[in-house]
């Protein structure tokens, strides 16, 4: 037997942008490349990461149109495209990431026999305020988890969700915390514009981040810490609501205030959040964010919003603080209560590098994803 074929081959299905892509590039990097081949399907409409396997080499990928938005044309293509790359690469399992993914992967893959594992990171009914819109996007993950596919989650919540509200059967459910690598922070190599002291955040401004609740808590911490700052990162490609929070910066008189960065390299986010006095947090939802297990790794407190992934991070009162809801007030007190007692961020920061060294650090986790795919494999 040749080492390929000895080789238990994965086919990953993705929008491979933002978090998804970098869930994607953790996994290709860090499983053992003597045990597993990785292949990649990603999204064509704009660059993505370099896939890479443990030793440094490439990895094989195929581009595809996955359209961010339904459009049944352009989505029947892909699956029809997709069950193409299925039957070339006959892989042991088949690996779905995100809902577009998800809808796109386990539509091509029905029928083959070949194991398929959907992991959400975020259920894609959490994307919407809309009741119906919800309703379909539900029912279309409840219809879908019947095609030969087992949830992998990427969080307690999100596995507790799944079980609970999709209806994944619980031996059909399965648990990979996403993790990281230990970071090790370089200097800045971009130009600061912002002041020595300021608390910050990483996410788009999107219905998700909700980034109006946290401008509105700014403007609560304003009138008792005049000088706070805000840094927000990540603010560029697909923002739908920019100009709200534009808008809402300059309702408030908040401009010197804020400071919003577009896409930056990971050193310069790392170096940004290690030197911030804490990370905050305002989401509607999330899957398991990796910035938050950035900021636990790099010995920060956080304050967020008690939401999915979230409140598998941040354990209140013991690294940070959770916040019930849209509680601006609430938030505006425990943001205050880190900035005014060092003793105590020093305390949470300690107690968020414990935990991710116990749960996220991926140099001990991934033996736990190997065994979940050497479990579900097919045969060849």
């Amino acid at each position: 037997m040749n080492e390929t074929a000895s080789k238990t081959k994965i086919l990953h299905v993705a929008r491979a942008a933002g978090g998804i892509g970098v869930y994607i590039d953790l996994i290709t990097r860090y499983t053992n490349d003597l045990k597993f081949e990785h292949i990649v399907v990603h999204e064509d409409d704009y660059e993505t990461i370099s896939f890479k396997n443990k030793s440094g080499n490439p990895i094989r990928t195929y581009k595809l149109n996955i359209p961010r938005e339904i459009n049944p044309a352009a989505d029947l293509k892909a699956v029809i495209r997709m069950r193409k790359i299925i039957k070339r690469e006959n892989p042991q399992i088949i690996h779905v990431h995100s809902a577009k993914g998800g809808v796109i992967g386990r539509l091509a893959a029905w029928g083959t026999g070949i194991p398929v594992l959907y992991t959400p990171n975020a259920f894609s009914y959490l994307s919407t305020p809309n009741p119906f819109k919800r309703f379909v996007f539900l029912s279309i993950e409840r219809i879908l988890k019947e095609f030969n596919s087992k949830l992998l989650a990427s969080s307690p919540s999100e596995l507790e969700r799944g079980v609970k509200e999709v209806g994944f059967k619980k031996e059909k459910a399965f648990l990979y915390n996403n993790s990281i690598e230990p970071i090790e922070v370089a200097g800045l190599t971009m130009p600061r514009t912002w002041p020595d002291k300021y608390i910050c955040t990483v996410g788009r401004p999107s219905y998700q981040k909700r980034l109006d609740m946290m401008i509105k808590v700014l403007a609560a911490l304003k009138k008792e810490w005049p000088d706070i700052h805000l840094v927000v990162m990540g603010v560029g490609f697909y923002s739908p609501e920019l100009d709200r929070v534009k808008q809402l910066i300059k309702k408030y008189g908040l401009k010197s205030n804020v400071t919003l960065l577009e896409w930056t390299d990971k050193e310069n986010v790392h170096y940004i959040i290690s030197n911030a006095r804490l990370y905050i947090s305002t989401a509607r939802y999330e899957g398991l964010p990796f910035s938050v297990i950035e900021a636990l790794a790099l010995g920060k407190p956080v304050v967020a919003t008690r939401v999915d992934g979230n409140k598998d991070l941040v354990i209140d009162g013991y690294n940070g603080y959770l916040v019930e809801g849209e509680n601006i007030s609430e938030m505006k007190n425990k943001v205050l209560e880190i900035l005014q007692n060092q003793a105590l961020a020093e305390t949470f920061g300690l107690r968020s590098e414990q935990l991710f060294e116990e749960n996220y650090n991926i140099l001990k986790t991934i033996g736990l994803l190997e065994n979940i795919y050497l479990k579900n494999r097919g045969g060849k």
